[in-house]
C-alpha cells in the first residue's frame, strides 16, 4: 500500500472515530457511572463487533446488506429498539446505588461490554461504513486481504484511542455529576441522547 493512501486514510479514519454517535455516548456514560476503566474495558465488546464487521467487509459478505433492504430494516430496527431500552434503564436508574464500585466487578465489565457490542452490531450503517470507507484505499491490484488486515487494525487502534477519550470526558463529568441529584440529571440527559440515536437509527435509510 502507497504510503500516500495511507496518509489520506489516517485523518479521514480518526475523523469517523471520533464521531459522536451511540457507542461514544456509552462510554461516557459508563465512565459517569463506572468509572474510567471500566468504561475502557467495556469498549473491548465495540472492538470486537468492528472485527466482525471488518471481517464481512473483506470477505465480500457485508454486500448483502447493500443488496437486501428487508435485512437493513431488520436490522436498523432492532438496534433502534435497543438503543430506546438502554435510554429507559438509564432514566430509570437510581444514582446512588452500584454506581462506585459494585457494578465494576468481572461480571459488571462483561455485561458493560455486551452492550457496547450489541449497539454496534444494531447499527447498519457502521457496517455500510467499511463498505464504503475502507475499500476506497484499496489498491485492487494488489493483495487485497493484506490491505483490509493493515486498514483494519488502524481503525481499531484509532478506535481504542476514541473509547480512552470519550471515557475520560466522562470521568471528568463524574466530579462535576458527583451528588445523586447530578447524576440523575446526567443519566436522563444521556437517556435522552441515545433516545435520539435511536430515533436517527430508525429514520436512516441506504446509501
Amino acid at each position: 500500500m502507497e504510503l500516500s493512501t495511507l496518509l489520506l486514510f489516517i485523518p479521514a479514519c480518526f475523523a469517523l472515530n471520533l464521531a459522536p454517535g451511540p457507542n461514544n455516548l456509552l462510554s461516557v456514560s459508563n465512565a459517569t457511572r463506572y468509572g474510567f476503566r471500566a468504561s475502557c474495558a467495556a469498549g473491548l465488546g465495540r472492538l470486537l463487533a468492528f472485527v466482525g464487521m471488518i471481517a464481512l467487509a473483506a470477505s465480500g459478505l457485508a454486500v448483502v446488506l447493500h443488496a437486501s433492504e428487508l435485512l437493513f430494516h431488520a436490522i436498523k430496527i432492532t438496534g433502534a429498539l435497543y438503543l430506546f431500552w438502554l435510554a429507559w434503564q438509564l432514566w430509570r436508574a437510581e444514582p446512588a446505588v452500584g454506581e462506585e464500585k459494585g457494578d465494576t466487578g468481572e461480571a459488571g465489565v462483561l455485561r458493560l461490554a455486551r452492550q457496547e457490542f450489541l449497539v454496534a452490531v444494531g447499527n447498519p450503517k457502521a457496517i455500510l461504513i467499511f463498505t464504503a470507507f475502507l475499500p476506497q484505499f484499496v489498491d485492487p491490484a494488489r493483495p487485497v486481504a493484506a490491505q483490509f488486515a493493515l486498514l483494519g487494525a488502524l481503525f481499531l487502534a484509532f478506535e481504542m484511542v476514541a473509547i480512552a477519550i470519550y471515557a475520560a470526558i466522562g470521568s471528568r463529568l463524574r466530579r462535576w455529576f458527583a451528588q445523586p441529584r447530578g447524576k440523575r440529571i446526567f443519566n436522563r440527559a444521556c437517556a435522552g441522547l441515545l433516545s435520539g440515536a435511536g430515533l436517527g437509527l430508525l429514520l436512516a435509510r441506504r446509501a
